[in-house]
């Protein structure tokens, strides 16, 4: 990453509130652009190989945030949000930008930005796309609504981060990135669930995976997300890009806001029962490909045979 920042004051100060599967990359990128760079985890322990990226791992959100010119909040869902900022308010510098980049849905927006008015905060609206190779790899998209006084310091970060943005208005208080965020990962997983039902439908059936991918290949029913989905699975590799407990929280919010708004989400309803069940079978953790659990009675599947006929390894407990 670039570390020019000709026409600034300098490297900025940041700070990362959640190191999970996105976070991480992003305070590695945001520290190799030069930038200060503080964050904080729930589980600390996980954070602190950061530190040999040049980041500063705190154990406290209030600590991690003090002074800070910009706040990057990247959490699993709005009550975590809203409960790891009450825990770092004395810390919070006003007129810092505050890129709430967690899914957290529309609706949770009004409470964040509330927050955010309260201590004088610019809030954006900033959910990301991408796995954890492209978010270690700075080439995030971000989707962000906000208004224009926070640019400034949010085009650096975004240019540290992210590979584009697209900006969506100048209220973040109004969910539009959210919303779009929801539409975009309805689509995602959409794909995942078929992607892992087809798998386990023809592990049932007995059918060679390579003859499905025989059929579709170069067709219009075929695409990379789905071979990189149906790939995890027959390689018993879960490591998580987007995890099976991440999915079910978005999918849930997918068909909340459906129905606030008058429409019915019947297939986003059905995955976020297979997620479910696949999180209670013990997969919450993995990869959101490990949903092709939840078509067998106890999580107890194999993975679809190897092209030579060998059973792929099951599932990586991480």
């Amino acid at each position: 990453m670039s570390s020019d920042f000709s026409g600034s004051s300098g490297p900025l100060s940041v700070a990362v509130l959640g190191t999970g599967i996105m976070g991480a990359g992003m305070a590695r990128n945001l520290a190799a652009a030069g930038h200060e760079v503080r964050a904080w985890n729930r589980t600390v322990d996980r954070a602190r190989p950061l530190a040999d990226d040049g980041v500063r791992v705190l154990a406290d959100p209030e600590a991690a945030v003090r002074g800070a010119d910009a706040v990057i909040t990247m959490l699993l869902d709005g009550s975590a949000v809203l409960d790891v900022m009450h825990r770092a308010a004395d810390g919070l510098k006003e007129g810092a930008v505050w890129v709430q980049s967690s899914t957290v849905g529309p609706t949770a927006q009004g409470e964040l930005a509330a927050l955010a008015r309260e201590h004088g905060l610019l809030f954006l609206d900033a959910p990301v796309l991408g796995t954890r190779q492209v978010a270690d790899s700075g080439q995030l998209t971000v989707l962000a609504a906000g208004p224009d006084a926070a640019r400034p310091v949010a085009e650096r970060v975004f240019q540290a981060i992210g590979s584009r943005t697209i900006w969506l208005g100048q209220d973040g208080t109004e969910g539009a990135a959210s919303s779009l965020k929801l539409v975009l990962n309805s689509w995602v997983l959409a794909v995942t669930g078929a992607a892992a039902e087809t798998m386990a439908l023809a592990e049932a059936l007995g059918v060679d995976p390579d003859r499905f991918f025989e059929a579709i290949d170069g067709g219009a029913l075929d695409m990379p997300y789905l071979r990189a989905k149906a790939a995890a699975i027959r390689s018993g590799d879960y490591a998580p890009n987007f995890t099976v407990e991440g999915a079910w929280k978005d999918l849930r919010l997918i068909v909340a806001a459906g129905e606030r708004n008058g429409a019915r989400m019947d297939i986003a309803q059905a995955g976020a029962e297979r997620f479910r069940r696949a999180s209670e079978q013990g997969h919450g953790g993995e990869d959101m490909a490990a949903s092709y659990f939840a078509s067998f009675d106890k999580g107890a599947g194999t993975a679809p045979s190897e092209p030579d006929g060998t059973p792929a390894d099951g599932p990586r407990q991480d």
